[in-house]
């Protein structure tokens, strides 16, 4: 989100005149920082599991600047007498009594940096939370997480209320109902950020940013922002369904006939408001690369990554107290920071703004980046408008021309919000123009340059996850991801296709059961001329390994930890001819990505198997690996459910309800007990999690309190 100045921010009329100072300072930070850094090389691998990452609070200086590890929680109330389950807002009082027990636990132990943390977040109903330091390469780390998870889950429960509790939610499925839906409850008439029809000004933090940034990108907007799921459509919901919660007629506010008038649509659940998306919580992950080519060379390839694992982890059907026909929140969180104004959305002709943006701010990636030979110029095949006296003042300072366009199409963007003690900053010691614009472009995968003045090198994050209930679901898929981008860089692998097909999946990955029913574009061959399947020869580990005079392969010693620099992949000789890019990829299945497809496509999977054969893992370390990868193995296959059909098909069984859509307050007191339970592992593994799950949840969470 933002460091939390605690500073004056600029309304929009006030802070549109800055909007050129800032790009133009952010360029020359970004040429100061680029100068610099461009040369470092040989960084280990620092990583983190993050769940949506916010520069938020005062904390540890390595934290901050590698946006390291943070689970977000929403804190849910229970009344058991009314059968209700609400969003606390009591933020600033838990976080209060949270910090204090850290300071105590920190002072016993001695050690500051291995204690968790607590942060505010953009909703006043959700915690953040983050470790005292990064993960490293070493495998213990890797397999720390789930455990790391659990420690801070227990004490963020265990200094709540009785009836509090901390759920890893991707969307609460009543925000924003018809009467109560927080505790305590707020009557949304006041909401002056927003304007919203349906939630408070209350549910926001109430830092200056985060209202002054909702005010502002509707202000900058013209309008409300206009969120439009469709409904599922059940047995007895009407066609067509037109929305009997919305207040049609109300006219407090100016933008309220929006609705009336076009703004919601029919057969759709309408949101208004910047707080229906930054309410969600996803899994992200951030990895400090070796050198800034092989953080671009791994952004690349994690760019047709990202819908797959979006599809895979699937977990938000519910929206404003009905069924969605979609699993995902992608579109959700894109339309409610969607600043553009009409001549931007192609609306109207252009006049007073300078380009027709394809894209909310918050998309999916529209240009790769690298500069290597693999990234054929005719991937980039979608408009993806950029500033071009930017574009020719990086190419004029060094900078190639695809990290130029990238950084030039980013900031066709405004900064949303400037505080006033930070208009005129040193370029030379401060990034924080740059940022402004670098972070407020919440795309798939994130090119993060390194911060001034720091210890943390060239990063990339990656946002598309949904978060899952549980924090075994959510290590699983942090390993897989880790270890996949790892085997990626050291096979050499080409992910390429063309950034159309990448937003198709995209499209593609929030439908209703996508696991089963869609297909998705995906390469043919992934594997470079000249570089071989390491599945081609029995012997995996000796993939690029010499061999003895007889000719048999010798292989390398094992690693002790996950590797961070990697050769490139050879060019092919002058006269390699490229096929049309048509040929290179098809369509698969989620079961066939994953999986393989005969002998036509190893799948991901195997290929991660390959690349532990290079490291030394021992027996317990691998059992460990290999119940994560069978959970992400039975999750492309569909032999176990995503969390969305899970929840979906959970309340169509429910007992109270009537087959028309709605989630009736019972039904969501019911869901999130049995999410809560769930988690806890009183309840039985429901569907979309493997049989054991309730044996090394307890077997973990032994482990895990004995050890506080």
């Amino acid at each position: 989100m933002g460091l939390l100045y605690l500073g004056t921010p600029l309304a929009w009329d006030d802070a549109k005149q800055y909007a050129d100072h800032v790009r133009t300072h952010g360029i020359t930070q970004f040429l100061h920082i680029w100068n610099n850094l461009k040369d470092r090389a040989g960084d280990e691998l620092l990583w983190g599991d993050e769940v949506f990452i916010n520069f938020c609070g005062d904390i540890f200086k390595l934290i901050k600047l590698f946006d390291i590890t943070k689970v977000e929680y929403m804190v849910v109330a229970f009344d058991n007498v009314e059968k209700n389950a609400k969003l606390s807002l009591r933020q600033t009082e838990i976080l209060a009594k949270l910090q204090s027990i850290v300071n105590d636990i920190a002072s016993d132990k001695g050690d500051k940096e291995s204690v968790p943390t607590f942060h505010p977040e953009y909703g006043r109903f959700m915690l953040e939370s983050t470790p005292g330091s990064p993960y490293t390469g070493a495998v213990r780390d890797l397999l720390s997480v789930e455990e790391n998870m659990r420690y801070r889950r227990y004490l963020a429960r265990k200094y709540l209320k009785p009836n509090e509790v901390p759920l890893t939610m991707t969307s609460y499925p009543r925000l924003g109902v018809q009467g109560v839906f927080t505790e305590p409850h707020f009557d949304p008439k006041d909401a002056v950020s927003s304007h919203s029809l349906f939630v408070p000004e209350e549910i926001t933090n109430p830092h200056a940013r985060f209202p002054t940034l909702t005010a502002n990108i509707r202000r900058r907007r013209g309008s409300k922002v206009a969120i439009n799921l469709p409904i599922f459509v059940d047995d007895r919901t009407p066609r067509p369904f037109v929305d009997p919660t919305i207040p049609w007629q109300r006219n407090i506010y100016p933008e309220d006939p929006e609705a009336k008038h076009g703004a919601a649509l029919n057969d759709h659940i309408y949101m208004d408001a910047m707080g229906f998306g930054m309410g969600c919580s996803c899994l992200q992950l951030t990895f400090q690369s070796c050198n800034v080519t092989h953080a671009r060379r791994l952004y690349d390839a994690l760019v047709p990554v990202a819908p797959i694992m979006l599809a895979l982890t699937a977990a938000s059907p519910l929206w404003r107290g009905y069924i969605a026909d979609v699993d995902c929140r992608w579109d959700v969180v894109a339309a409610s920071v969607d600043d553009r104004t009409e001549e931007e959305r192609g609306l109207k002709p252009l006049k007073h703004d300078r380009f027709r943006i394809p894209k909310s701010r918050y998309g999916s990636v529209s240009l790769y980046i690298s500069d290597e030979w693999q990234n054929r110029p005719e991937y980039n095949d979608i408009d993806a408008p950029y500033d071009a006296a930017i574009f020719n003042r990086l190419l004029g300072s060094g900078i190639d021309a695809p990290l130029a366009k990238h950084i030039s199409h980013l900031f066709i963007r405004d900064p949303i919000v400037i505080f006033s003690e930070t208009i005129h900053q040193d370029d030379t010691a401060s990034n924080d123009h740059f940022e402004n614009i670098q972070s407020t472009n919440w795309q798939t995968v994130r090119f993060k340059p390194p911060p001034v003045k720091s210890p943390i090198g060239w990063r990339v994050e990656f946002r598309s996850m949904e978060v899952q209930p549980t924090d075994y679901e959510n290590a699983a898929f942090a390993v897989f991801v880790v270890l996949l981008s790892r085997a990626i860089l050291n096979y050499k692998m080409n992910l390429y296709i063309p950034i159309s097909k990448v937003d198709e999946n995209m499209a593609r990955a929030q439908r209703r059961d996508a696991v089963n029913t869609e297909k998705f574009f995906f390469r043919k061959d992934i594997f470079p001329p000249g570089v071989p399947s390491p599945l081609s020869t029995p012997n995996s580990s000796g993939f690029n390994s010499p061999v003895d005079p007889t000719g048999n392969s010798i292989p390398r010693p094992k690693s002790k930890k996950l590797g961070n620099c990697f050769e490139p992949a050879p060019k092919p000789e002058v006269e390699h001819a490229f096929g049309p890019v048509e040929e290179e990829y098809g369509e698969y299945t989620l079961d066939e990505i994953f999986n393989g497809k005969g002998g036509a496509f190893p799948g991901l999977i195997q290929l991660i198997y390959a690349y532990l054969e290079t490291i030394d893992v021992d027996e317990d370390e691998r059992r460990k690996i290999d119940g994560y990868m069978d959970l992400v193995k039975r999750r492309a296959s569909g032999a176990l459910q995503t969390p969305a059909t899970w929840t979906r098909n959970f309340v169509r069984s429910h007992p109270a309800y009537k087959f028309d859509s709605v989630i009736s307050q019972e039904i969501n007191y019911d869901l999130m007990v049995a999410v809560d339970e769930i988690e806890r592992g009183v309840r039985p593994p429901p569907e979309f999690l493997p049989e054991s799950y309730n044996v090394c949840r307890s077997t973990q969470h032994h482990s895990m309190t004995n050890g506080i």
